[in-house]
């Protein structure tokens, strides 16, 4: 250690048996990469800078937001609108003035991903989206940097590591032999539709941050093609081992020349027609209309309640099902975001060639906020 400072800082972990002086020197030898600085990747990065890591980047585009608050806890009223990246960096230097940290106020795309991970040993995915993972996976493979993932939705989390090495294997499993066709972004729920209890990604990301210690230093039994499940409401787990899916291969780029023409973005795009949207201007007015129907396409305990006008509820799966229940001309629906509703405009119009059909852009918890500015202003 280069001081009494510095030993006293990391003590408690190197007086372990099987941590000592040697594993706390490789921590701060090593360079992390958080992709995300939200859910995941604050609890991953309050741990690692506090375990010593010597340098650590954060790559973030978004800005701090008052829902992101019960969850994303390095963050206070004070940081709303301020950029993550910035703002995450300034606290944990905070923490540890020690270790190098480097923000990244931009979204890791694959134009820059390949220069930006290949300063660093070891990636921590915590984004929450399909393009991304995929693109920070096929990086991860092309660079050949391990590859720390965690996953969150409603009161479940997964964690993994992928692209490390094993002895069983002739590569290293990465995210594509678990997922070798990106599913489309408005197939799986993410946590603005679906929600997320508070605590899962603090526990999830803190899973991700002793991953990434257990890597560095070479203890313990890493998550290396195995993929653990966590459930919040019960506290049971259960680990999956990885097989190699050989046609998981035929779809990912083979260089980094392939990587940089892919479209990332395409592939996880939903190819479902927005002209259906109307922003809430027009909601506003044909949810007056004698002959609009207003459908809340939700699940039936879906939060948050909507009281401020008429309409009636049938789930997004049960749409063909009752269409009986939808008589009249104008037929305007609304999801959590605006993606669900999308979904059911579609279908909606296959199925009926009289109707005009709208879905409402940005979804009910976006149209909430703005009717609450308007009832303030007034």
């Amino acid at each position: 250690m280069n001081s009494d400072k510095q030993y006293k800082r990391y003590e408690r972990q190197i007086m372990l048996k099987e941590f000592g002086v040697a594993a706390q020197k490789k921590l701060l030898q090593t360079k992390v990469l958080v992709v995300g600085a939200g859910g995941l990747g604050c609890p991953a990065l309050q741990y690692l800078v506090a375990a010593g890591v010597g340098t650590i980047g954060i790559a973030d585009d978004d800005v701090v937001s008052l829902n992101n608050l019960h969850r994303q806890v390095l963050y206070n009223m004070n940081d709303i609108n301020l950029s993550k990246a910035e703002v995450a960096a300034e606290k944990l230097r905070a923490l540890n003035n020690e270790i190098n940290i480097v923000a990244y106020n931009l979204r890791l795309i694959n134009k820059n991903a390949s220069e930006i991970i290949n300063a660093f040993d070891i990636v921590v995915d915590g984004t929450d989206n399909f393009s991304s993972r995929y693109m920070i996976n096929d990086a991860c493979v092309l660079l050949n940097k391990p590859l720390v993932y965690g996953a969150i939705s409603k009161f479940e989390g997964q964690v993994a590591v992928f692209n490390a090495k094993d002895e069983v294997n002739k590569r290293a499993i990465n995210y594509r032999d678990l997922f070798p066709v990106p599913p489309k972004d408005d197939e799986v729920l993410n946590c603005a539709d679906a929600g997320v209890l508070g605590v899962l990604p603090g526990i999830i990301g803190t899973m991700q941050a002793n991953e990434t210690i257990k890597l560095i230093i070479g203890i313990g039994k890493p998550l290396v093609n195995t993929i653990l499940t966590y459930n919040a409401l019960d506290n049971s787990s259960y680990e999956f081992n990885l097989s190699l899916n050989e046609n998981a291969q035929e779809l990912s780029p083979k260089d980094l020349a392939a990587f940089l023409e892919m479209d990332y973005e395409w592939l996880c795009s939903s190819q479902i027609n927005n002209s259906f949207e109307i922003d809430a201007a027009k909601f506003n007015n044909l949810i007056e209309d004698s002959n609009a129907i207003v459908i809340d396409v939700r699940e039936k305990d879906e939060q948050p309640f909507v009281d401020e006008f008429e309409h009636i509820q049938i789930p997004l799966n049960e749409l063909i099902n009752n269409q009986k229940a939808i008589e009249k001309e104008n037929v305007v629906v609304f999801c959590q975001s605006g993606q669900r509703s999308l979904q059911a405009a579609q279908l909606l119009n296959e199925l009926f060639n009289d109707k005009h059909i709208y879905s409402l852009k940005g979804g009910i918890a976006e149209w909430k906020k703005q009717y609450a500015l308007q009832a303030n202003e007034k």
